[in-house]
């Protein structure tokens, strides 16, 4: 598939179907984050992947705008040392997660994570070594159908871009 096209439809699906994901396709989208852009080649990010059915049920019910996790096939929790850099560098490998799990027809769905009262619950359950902090949960699953998700209307490129000076 055409990157730009990934770009311009990849949505947020938190509807999946009972299909599991094969572990290499797995790989392939953490690969994917590996190759984020990173502050100073710092690469601060660990990926926790999760295809247990009590694990996800257990993040669902910690995680209060991801409560479909536990209807998800896998999660992948995106961790990274507490570096300057740490939240942009989880930021861009989280997208490129997301985006690899598109071209490969997978959904997915960023549920928050940084700020969240949650993240030290998730920590914990996933034991996540100290000074790491979680940036995302991504959920993932093949999307339940294709009205599992709408595209929504984005602004115009007219409206929002700005030549030289906002």
């Amino acid at each position: 598939m055409d990157p730009l096209e990934i770009l311009r439809t990849r949505r947020s699906i938190r509807e999946y179907a009972d299909k599991e994901i094969a572990k290499d396709l797995l790989e392939k989208i953490v690969d994917a984050g590996r190759f984020a852009p990173t502050a100073r080649n710092v690469q601060p990010w660990e990926f926790v992947v999760i295809t247990q059915a009590p694990t996800l049920k257990k993040l669902a019910e910690l995680a209060e705008n991801g409560r479909f996790l536990d209807r998800a096939k896998a999660c992948i929790a995106v961790f990274c040392a507490d570096t300057k850099y740490y939240l942009e560098d989880g930021c861009a490998a989280t997208c490129n997660i997301m985006l690899a799990a598109a071209a490969l027809g997978i959904g997915s769905c960023w549920v928050a994570g940084d700020k969240k009262p949650y993240c030290a619950d998730v920590a914990k359950l996933l034991n996540a070594p100290a000074g790491y902090k979680l940036v995302s949960l991504v959920s993932l699953g093949y999307p339940k159908s294709k009205d599992s998700f709408n595209i929504a209307q984005k602004r115009g490129l007219k409206e929002l871009i700005h030549w030289e000076k906002f």
